[in-house]
Order: structure tokens, then sequence, then C-alpha cells
């Protein structure tokens, strides 16, 4: 896993329009809201993320110059010049993070490793990823979640756990809030990192068959399910929650928003970075910046990556064929029943997997 410098990298927002045709919501309400200086706080978290990325470039992977990782776009306030801590933590924390659709599906394909938990427990914070279902509605992940945080072995009184909502994993851990108080307590603050908050285009025709494609993966232990992941990320379904539902109080809320430019979109997201851009060019290959924005939550920045290499690192084990078992008959009508065959990359297996991608 591409690490903590997923959570804490990032640049800024064009206000100004860029191809975008249509969509239900005011955009220009939007960026209004993000901008304010009273709900941005990215100049003291680009010092912080380049004061620790700098300090650590030799013992963590993914390294990029800080420039890089986080854009600058349009003005950003000035840092504070405040030193950054550097020893060990002076508050113990643990990370619970929560992953987005799909997740069970592909993690064991990827050989992920424990790098970030490693590398946090050096310092005395911990992180742990939430088994949630990946093909399932946000309804029964909460109740996962609710379950996950109660259960965690806790150290003094006061709140310990960073909930990292993922893709899907935001609106999962925000319904997760407002349908469970009693995990209040334990929740020192929650951090929406390319967070489907307002939902995504692409699950507006959505097709369960791509979707359910991703069981194919080699170690896969998803199963088929219905279609309530991809109606809970549906624009309509997740405004709705948001105009519906107030965010207990007491929490801090954050939001970690992806902005990749043009060249840092990975080949297979490709064309659902298009197919999003008739709606809006400013996306991340699966999400509308403004989506992944939580409505009175502080604005930490913009990362210069896609929505994928936020949290999944496909270049550490793999290739760019993205080699992966499919089942036997594959077409257009969805995947065909009975037993798996393993394919390696062509060009029809890619488009497959791209189409899946267009359904997430």
């Amino acid at each position: 896993m591409p690490g903590l410098a997923i959570l804490v990298i990032t640049g800024r927002l064009c206000l100004k329009a860029a191809h975008a045709l249509h969509h239900p919501v005011n955009t220009a309400d939007v960026g209004t809201a993000i901008q304010s200086d009273e709900q941005h706080r990215r100049g003291r978290f680009r010092e912080i993320f380049c004061r620790v990325l700098e300090a650590r470039k030799g013992t963590i992977p993914d390294y990029r110059d800080c420039e890089e990782a986080i854009s600058r776009v349009g003005q950003e306030p000035a840092g504070i010049g405040r030193a950054v801590n550097l020893g060990p933590a002076q508050r113990r924390l643990t990370t619970l993070f929560v992953p987005g659709i799909g997740w069970d599906c592909f993690s064991t394909w990827l050989a992920l490793e424990d790098t970030i938990p490693e590398h946090l427990r050096q310092f005395g914070y911990d992180m742990v990823t939430l088994d949630v279902d990946g093909l399932s509605a946000s309804e029964f992940n909460t109740r996962l979640i609710r379950d996950a945080i109660l259960e965690i072995p806790r150290e003094g009184d006061q709140p310990d756990l960073v909930l990292v909502g993922y893709s899907k994993g935001a609106p999962d851990v925000l319904e997760a809030l407002v349908s469970y108080p009693e995990i209040h307590h334990r929740v020192a603050a929650m951090v929406s990192a390319a967070g489907s908050v307002g939902g995504s285009p692409l699950a507006n025709d959505a097709r369960d068959d791509y979707r359910n494609l991703l069981q194919y993966f080699p170690g896969a232990t998803c199963k088929p399910a219905g279609e309530g992941a991809l109606y809970d990320l549906r624009p309509d379904t997740r405004k709705a929650w948001l105009a519906k539902n107030k965010l207990p109080e007491g929490i801090p809320f954050y939001s970690l928003m992806t902005f990749p430019k043009p060249k840092r979109i990975s080949s297979i997201l490709v064309g659902s970075y298009k197919k999003i851009g008739r709606v809006d060019a400013r996306n991340d290959g699966q999400v509308i910046f403004y989506d992944q924005f939580n409505p009175g939550s502080t604005l930490l920045g913009y990362l210069n990556a896609d929505h994928w290499a936020l949290a999944v690192p496909i270049a550490r084990s793999h290739d760019r064929r993205c080699n992966f078992r499919r089942p036997e008959r594959l077409s257009p009508r969805g995947p065909a029943r009975g037993p798996a065959q393993v394919y390696r990359g062509g060009s029809a297996v890619r488009r497959e997997l791209a189409h899946s991608a267009s359904s997430i």
C-alpha cells in the first residue's frame, strides 16, 4: 500500500470550469464553499507533508518530490511556519482505513505489504485496514465498521481512532457515524480520502456484470452482490443522503482530494477519465473533484494522483498489462458462469478490466 503518503498529499482547486457540460449541482457554490479560508488548511498541510516526506524519503516507498506530489492550484494559503514534530507520537492514534468498492476482490492480487503500518509503529502510531464487503451496500458495511471500532482495544479515555474513508469507504464511514452514535467517543477525526461523498456519474449507468468481474481476480474473496453498492454511489443517492443527515458534532472532519494532471492518469483509467470528462474534466478517473469534498469539513489539499494511484500500488508488483484471472467466456453481455481460466494480459483482457473500472 502506498503509504499514508496517500493521505497526506495535495494541491488546490481551480474554480474556472474545465469542459463542464452538465451536472445536477451548482459547481460555483461548491467551489466557493471549498475555497473558504475557514475550511481549508492547505498551507499548513503542505508544510507538514513536505517536511515529513523529505525527512523519511530514504525509508518510505513511492517517493515523489513534494512539489510534484502536491499540486499548487489557485492561491494556496501560506503555511504558519511552526516546527514539525519528527519524533515519537505525542498522542497515540490508530488510523482505521476503510477501503472502497471491490477492495477485497483485488487486495490479494496486489500483494500488499504492510509498509505503512510498519513505518507508523516506529513512531508510536498504528494503522488497521478494515475488512468491509467490497461489493455490498453502505448500510451493510456500516455495521462492520461499528463492530470493528468497538472491538479495537483502547488505551486511555481520549478518542484514539482516525477514520480514513477511501472512495466508497468515505460514505460508508459517514453513514456509520450517523447510524451508530455509540462509536463517537472513539473517533478523534474522520478523513475523506478521494471519497465518493457526492457519488460518481459512473454509477448512473454502471453494470453489475462488469462490477462482478472483479471476483475473478486471483485470490479474490469477494462474491457477487446486488446493486446496493452501485446505487449508493449514484450522485442523486449521495446528495439526498447528505441533505437528510447531519454529521455529528464534536468530531473533526477533513477532505483530502485527488485532482491529477492529465499525465498522471493511469492507462487503465483513461477511458473512465474521458467518460466522466463529458460531465466535468476535473476528475480523477472515478470521481469529480467537488464530489470528493465532505460539506463542512476542513480541506487538506489536492493530490496530483488519480483515484487508484492514491491507494492501489499496482506498479509495485505488476506490469502495465494487468494480467489477471478471467472467466472462461467473457462477452459484452457479461461474464459467463463456470470455472475461471488464467489468461495472459492481452488487449481484450485490458478492455474488460477498463470496462470494470468504468463501472466503479
